[in-house]
């Protein structure tokens, strides 16, 4: 399993491995070069790594609201909560899929949020499908709050939200 993973902030010394992880999930995530997904990093609410022995095996990067970030799909959230955490992506190597990393920075995105947020958002790329994504978030609790249409059509997403009892 992933009894060995420590998930941490990200550093600037992750920039080159974290923009190779982001590029290897394209189209799962928008394709950022390492300047800019390091600046993304440094705006961010909420930004670290799962690291296996020193191996970043996988990153999460989230947004609060009222942040200036100009995603289409973080606009939408921020555009109708006042109160939530927005995934802005989730990236787990290949090599380490199915070990349970992706669970765990969820997992540590949820203490993150205690008593910052009421509930997680995320979305969930439709066109293409992304089915294994769809599944693990529904299984996480995430459930289905709208649709959107991006890049002129050609990409379409499930926008999702799991809240905290």
């Amino acid at each position: 399993m992933s009894d060995n993973v420590i998930i941490r902030n990200i550093e600037k010394l992750d920039s080159s491995v974290i923009a190779e992880l982001n590029s290897a999930a394209v189209p799962n995530v928008n394709l950022l070069e390492e300047p800019a997904l390091y600046s993304l990093v440094e705006s961010a609410a909420y930004a670290r790594v799962a690291d296996i022995e020193g191996d970043v095996v996988g990153l999460m990067v989230a947004f609060g609201p009222g942040s200036s970030y100009q995603s289409l799909n973080y606009r939408w959230f921020d555009d109708r909560y006042g109160d939530f955490l927005y995934v802005d992506r989730i990236v787990v190597s290949e090599a380490a899929r199915g070990r349970g990393i992706g669970k765990k920075l969820y997992d540590d995105l949820s203490a993150f949020a205690e008593g910052r947020s009421s509930c997680l958002a995320c979305e969930v790329n439709e066109r293409p499908p992304n089915p294994g994504s769809m599944r693990f978030h529904e299984r996480l609790g995430f459930r289905i709050v709208g649709r959107q249409e991006t890049d002129g059509g050609s990409k379409s997403v499930a926008l999702m939200l799991k809240t905290f009892s």
